[in-house]
């Protein structure tokens, strides 16, 4: 199996987020859950993707290349991971797999997604859905506590929500940017109450008041083995969604958010928002890096 380690969200390696990609044979069978967990494992990086090209149905016309993805962190499979797609469809476009332009289908267990490859890959996340507000003040002193201790003053006056694109996260708005760099969460308690919402993780963001920027933003995701991650498109466009719904962004709205810095690993996410049916559709984006490239050998192989 060929495998790839890939900076998403970031022009240059060794920012953004890595991801580590495996390009299998086309129509390849995928290999056995525990092979891939334990590659997944392996490499350490919190998803890697396994990619494999779908052969198109006998006489059916040409459409576009369809491909299905499957996710895994260290710990367990996950339904969808945007910077290991941003990573997986920049590795299709740098080897020439697929041009640039070209629509593809990405079949997830979150559903069929588009991506357009190219030297921006974007990526359409699944529908949005808003799972819960949290109105308890049992469980916001609790989150506050896990968050390391916040006060009150310390939050944004926004609710704190349940969203999900694909994977739920909880979006969490703080008052600025000074707070959101100083959080030092109990990774334990944080993922103690993660398993307890049934969450990746938390999403934290305050709003940028500089040009060019909408939030700043963290995501601390310990429940799947990650503490923090420098680049999410699940979230992003989780919290893109969250900002329509406080009317903060309008129908047509680009955002780019800001993550990474906490881990001097600078990332640059992007998404849209638009109604298609009346119904809504958030694509998220960027530019990708490959850092290295190499073959993981078979059991038989290393016998040898």
């Amino acid at each position: 199996m060929n495998f790839y380690i890939v900076d998403a969200f970031t022009e240059k390696p060794f920012g953004g987020n890595t991801a580590g990609v495996v390009v299998l044979e086309p129509e390849a069978a995928f290999p056995d859950e525990a092979v891939m967990q334990q590659v997944a494992a392996e490499l350490r990086y919190s998803e890697t993707a396994f990619v494999r090209r779908e052969k198109p149905p006998k006489g059916a016309a040409a459409g576009p290349a369809e491909f299905s993805v499957r996710y895994f962190t260290p710990r367990y499979e996950v339904a969808l991971c945007g910077h290991a797609t941003i990573a997986a469809f920049g590795v299709l476009f740098r080897e020439g797999i697929v041009p640039a332009g070209a629509k593809c289908i990405n079949h997830t267990l979150a559903g069929d997604l588009e991506v357009v490859p190219g030297p921006q890959i974007m990526m359409q996340m699944a529908a949005p859905q808003h799972i819960q507000t949290m109105h308890s003040t049992e469980l916001l002193t609790t989150l506050r506590k896990a968050m390391g201790g916040l006060q009150p003053d310390a939050l944004a006056p926004l609710p704190v929500e349940i969203i999900s694109t694909g994977l739920p996260d909880l979006i969490l708005p703080v008052r600025d940017s000074a707070v959101l760099q100083k959080l030092q969460p109990d990774m334990e308690a944080l993922s103690a109450l993660s398993g307890q919402l049934d969450v990746v993780g938390v999403h934290v963001y305050a709003l940028s008041p500089e040009e060019g920027s909408t939030a700043h933003v963290r995501n601390f995701a310990p429940r799947c083995g990650v503490p923090e991650e420098s680049a999410t498109g699940t979230a992003n466009a989780a919290l893109t969604y969250y900002l329509y719904r406080q009317g903060l962004i309008r129908d047509g709205a680009e955002c780019a958010f800001i993550q990474g810095e906490a881990m001097s690993r600078p990332s640059r996410v992007h998404t849209k928002l638009t109604f298609r049916n009346g119904r809504p559709d958030i694509r998220v984006g960027g530019p990708c890096a490959i850092v290295a490239r190499g073959e993981i050998l078979t059991e038989f192989e290393n016998s040898l």
